[in-house]
């Protein structure tokens, strides 16, 4: 069976296609991805109305290059999946409104799916199935903690940020040092000069009463922007890749010291890291580090599969229609506040 999957939760057009075999097994054909990231980045951030334009513009594009990929045709496919939230309403509702044509025009069973929950099926397109594991997904808009014991749900939400989530902080402290935009790729790069350990910023969320699996990065901006701003006044040259490092290490500290005391407390033998911050390449060292120590089994999918892509909502399609899920109505809606716990939008 051909699966299509189709991401527009922010500023990535990203249209997939996988192949489901008849063992269960899920091998990716095309990866797509359209991003309309340089348009954002004279502003600083993403622009809703901006993203959905350039959705729009791309959409039909992007699904032909997939397709071509793929070395199949419209009439090949058998499914159509789409992520219908969580996600920035009006890019989500070009993918949506995209997906439901091309399921109608094809006459194929449409599946919306939760763009968390896809983050977490698109590491079966690089490691193979996925036992029960504890799941944690930083991005730019979500920190989660997820206790994943299959693919086709329940998920248990067991942690999140409670204001900023780490790719937001990134992108925050990045323009503070003078970086461009998205400030999570540059920030890395700057940090491998710098001393991680020449500024102690806090840690959030860390003492023995806060909850331990909550995240809070928003005090961590603070303190680096005080920072900076006190060396700016006594004229003093801020040392950026000592900053980068320093704030980075605080960051990626909280995040893997906290899913590894998920997995010990929760019994779980597998982690896996998601979404668009994982492909950092501190944090993706750190996990190894400490998830070795602890005995705990680290899958990671590559860089490129981390970020916001067509492939991971493919897989979960895919790994829906395997479990004989029922497909999604035709008048299938796009919910921005789309709850972790609700995979596929019945």
């Amino acid at each position: 069976m051909i699966v299509l999957g189709i991401e527009t939760s922010c500023d990535e057009t990203g249209v997939g296609v996988v192949r489901l075999a008849d063992d269960g097994g899920v091998r990716l054909l095309a990866n797509e991805v359209a991003s309309s990231v340089d348009e954002h980045a004279r502003f600083g951030g993403v622009v809703p109305e901006v993203a959905s334009r350039a959705h729009l513009q791309a959409m039909v594009p992007a699904v032909r290059r997939a397709l071509a990929t793929a070395g199949v045709t419209g009439r090949d496919v058998e499914a159509v999946a789409v992520t219908a939230g969580p996600g920035l309403t009006g890019a989500l509702l070009v993918g949506v409104a995209a997906a439901k044509a091309y399921a109608a025009a094809w006459d194929v069973p449409l599946y919306g799916v939760n763009h968390l929950a896809a983050h977490v099926a698109v590491d079966t397109l690089q490691h193979g199935p996925l036992p029960p594991a504890l799941a944690l997904l930083v991005s730019g808009g979500h920190s989660s903690l997820l206790d994943v014991p299959d693919l086709a749900g329940p998920v248990t939400p067991l942690g999140a940020t409670i204001d900023d989530a780490a790719g937001e902080a990134f992108d925050k402290v990045a323009r503070l040092l003078g970086l461009p935009f998205p400030g999570g790729p540059h920030i890395d790069r700057v940090a491998r000069d710098g001393d991680p350990a020449a500024i102690a910023f806090p840690r959030g969320l860390t003492g023995p009463r806060d909850a331990p699996f909550d995240f809070s990065f928003s005090g961590l901006k603070t303190a680096v922007a005080r920072h900076v701003e006190a060396l700016e006044r006594a004229g003093t040259p801020v040392p950026v890749a000592d900053v980068a490092a320093s704030f980075q290490e605080a960051v990626v500290d909280v995040l893997t010291a906290k899913a590894v005391r998920a997995a010990r407390e929760r019994g779980m033998e597998t982690l896996l890291l998601g979404g668009g911050v994982a492909a950092n390449s501190r944090l993706r060292a750190l996990a190894e580090e400490r998830c070795a120590a602890a005995g705990i089994l680290l899958r990671l999918p590559r860089p490129a599969l981390c970020t916001d892509n067509g492939a991971m909502v493919a897989a979960l399609g895919a790994h829906l229609v395997a479990a004989g899920a029922k497909p999604s109505p035709a008048d299938l809606p796009a919910d921005s506040a789309l709850p972790v716990t609700e995979v596929l939008v019945g």
